[in-house]
């Protein structure tokens, strides 16, 4: 069995997309599962035991591009795959597969897609609440549901890993180290006030931890607010690390503090202790998928609205989450880790 995934957009969703993989090679032992995935989503795949290649995906997010995914549809054509999983849900994500002539191609129902997938799923909202079920699915059988439970992502991050990482930036491991990831790429209804960040990495602080701020270059002016309100305190790393990079240093922290973002479900499959942040969003659909994870959220009645901004304007979901509350939470949580 030699299988393709087309593998989706956002770092999250990939992650949970990992038990699927799982699933294929329990059921298909011995099988090449190859992905196909943007740029900056390849690192998170390159880190599961269960993808051999990692192919690149260079269109941009709503470019069509017939001749250049036609191009690609013949060099993949070439690689003889018996079966795509195609887990993005968009029309164009299932040309390609269906270009390169792969005999099974495998997904969900939506957006016309009925020509282009020949083994198709209609998803069952109400039985399959969780992302990381819906993709699940797409091993089994049209129809037939996900045995439970489903496994948690896990990432490979060893320790010569993370040595690299620390010589390659020149950095050494604090003591006691906590990570923030302070960003989230959907919009500032995910993220927690810069100031609050900043008033725990105080409290933290005092309890003697070192804080190192993890994120893209998108996140570094959010970053720089926090490290501004705390001085001499904080370590911005955001834009500083390619993702690998980040993922090994993640491994490395004691606790982990995050919004609802890709990270987030990073260092749940790094399996450290972490405290998830949600305002916007909901934990009943895309939750830390970890044993360590602790979730807080304000439960407001306006939340969850899903949307990018606040549409009544005081995000108070996220406002009225005290730093007090979460150092509870933070403190917690590391109380019942495992030591290492």
């Amino acid at each position: 069995m030699k299988a393709l995934i087309v593998a989706p957009s956002w770092i999250g969703d990939t992650l949970m997309a990992q038990p699927l993989f799982a699933r294929l090679h329990a059921r298909y032992p011995g099988m090449q599962l190859d992905a196909i995935a943007p740029r900056w989503v390849a690192p998170v795949l390159q880190r599961m035991a269960q993808i051999e290649m990692v192919l690149d995906n260079p269109f941009g997010h709503g470019q069509l591009d017939w001749v250049g995914r036609w191009r690609q549809g013949r060099e993949i054509a070439r690689r003889a795959y018996d079966a795509v999983y195609v887990l993005p849900n968009s029309l164009k994500s299932a040309l390609v597969p269906a270009m390169a002539g792969i005999p099974q191609r495998i997904g969900f129902t939506g957006e016309a897609r009925y020509g282009l997938l020949n083994i198709r799923h209609t998803l069952d909202k109400s039985a399959l609440p969780l992302m990381v079920e819906r993709f699940a699915q797409l091993a089994e059988p049209p129809g037939t549901l996900p045995a439970r439970p489903i496994p948690y992502p896990v990432l490979r991050s060893t320790a010569d890993d993370q040595a690299k990482t620390l010589a390659d930036l020149g950095m050494s491991k604090p003591d006691k180290l906590v990570a923030f990831c302070p960003g989230a790429e959907y919009g500032p209804a995910k993220r927690w006030p810069a100031a609050h960040f900043a008033r725990l990495a105080q409290l933290l602080a005092a309890d003697g931890y070192a804080i190192w701020l993890f994120g893209s270059a998108k996140d570094h002016g959010v970053a720089e607010q926090i490290a501004s309100a705390a001085p001499g305190l904080t370590h911005n790393l955001c834009g500083s690390t390619r993702l690998d990079q980040a993922i090994d240093l993640l491994a490395l922290a004691d606790l982990v503090v995050c919004n609802d973002s890709g990270l987030m479900h990073v260092a749940a499959a790094l399996n450290r202790p972490l405290v998830a942040l949600y305002g916007s969003s909901s934990p009943g659909f895309t939750p830390p998928l970890s044993a360590q994870a602790s979730i807080l959220s304000r439960q407001l009645d306006c939340s969850p609205c899903f949307k990018r901004d606040c549409p009544l304007g005081h995000a108070d979901c996220l406002n009225q989450l005290l730093p007090t509350d979460v150092l509870n939470a933070c403190r917690e949580r590391i109380a019942a880790c495992p030591k290492r």
